[in-house]
């Protein structure tokens, strides 16, 4: 039989007034902003229907923000009928499909994304640095350019994100970024600066790291419901003791996108939803895949899940 998977965004795909369609849909909505809220002393809904944008997308208050929208979206689907047989989600987005696959209560969930925004937000203004996008190379080859960078200055530059087959997001020391960006331009590439201002998914998140590392050994993690897809591994993962281990490495090691989903696609992943804000994930998950016996939809509304019951309908 084919599966469905939900896949959750994360940082990048946040806007001024999401959640909203959701708010006026469902009744529940309205009382998980409000628990949110209670959990992080964050005014959650307020930022998401309201901003302003420069608040919204502090890490600190973003992550949480973020989840919240992204697990309301994931509950609407729930209440319509409509569960996932794998979740999986990109860097923060973990943390909303942990919840998804049963691993994660809500009020943990949203405990853990406060304390994750707080100590990356702390660690940036710390240890500041930078990420780009690079576009139309392949990963050995961009591999082999981050060599040559930092051969001539040593330093930290690496892969954070394999987003598709030729999207790679590198993060690191701003002037070793930026050195790289220019030798992938003289190869007639792309490469775009990225808006942050922490180098997530590399060596100095290590601080911050640690300081999570003491939280997430608190919490009590289940065993999934449905396989959960971890960055850090690329592959399913169902073990909780396991997916602690792994939540601990997240936030230096690269997210493995490319290889998640093509080895859902592989485990029989015929459906792809897109469980939140934007279609980032839905047009990666095209670049990824090289077939057309498959679906992707991205959900954030009341219309747009009637679009995925139908679809569900007719595996």
């Amino acid at each position: 039989m084919s599966k469905v998977a939900f896949l959750f965004p994360g940082q990048g795909s946040q806007y001024v007034g999401m959640g909203s369609d959701l708010l006026k849909a469902y009744d529940f909505a309205s009382s998980m902003f409000q628990e949110a809220e209670e959990v992080t002393g964050i005014p959650i809904k307020d930022l998401c229907l309201n901003g302003p944008l420069n608040d919204l997308t502090r890490t600190m208050n973003l992550q949480p923000c973020l989840t919240a929208v992204d697990i309301i979206c994931a509950k609407a689907l729930m209440e319509e009928g409509i569960t996932p047989h794998v979740v999986a989600g990109h860097s923060l987005g973990e943390y909303p499909a942990l919840w998804a696959c049963g691993a994660l209560d809500y009020k943990n969930c949203m405990k853990l994304v406060r304390e994750r925004g707080r100590v990356m937000e702390d660690a940036a203004n710390k240890r500041p640095g930078a990420m780009a996008a690079i576009i139309g190379l392949g990963k050995d080859s961009l591999q082999n350019l981050i060599d040559d960078v930092l051969s001539q200055t040593p330093g930290i530059l690496a892969m954070a994100n394999h987003n598709s087959k030729e999207q790679i997001v590198v993060t690191g020391e701003k002037n070793l970024v930026e050195a790289l960006c220019a030798k992938v331009k003289d190869l007639g590439k792309r490469a775009v600066m990225l808006k942050v201002s922490g180098a997530y998914h590399s060596p100095l998140m290590k601080d911050a790291a640690n300081d999570f590392s003491n939280l997430l050994n608190e919490m009590k993690f289940k065993t999934p419901s449905s396989p959960f897809y971890s960055n850090v591994s690329g592959t399913s993962e169902t073990d909780p003791h396991r997916l602690v281990e792994l939540m601990s490495e997240q936030m230096c090691k690269p997210v493995r996108w490319y290889e998640i989903v093509n080895n859902m696609y592989r485990d029989g992943v015929r459906i792809f939803i897109e469980t939140g804000p934007k279609k980032v994930l839905a047009n990666l998950v095209k670049k990824s895949i090289e077939a057309d016996d498959y679906k992707v939809i991205s959900v954030e509304s009341k219309e747009q899940i009637e679009t995925v019951k139908l679809e569900v309908s007719r595996l």
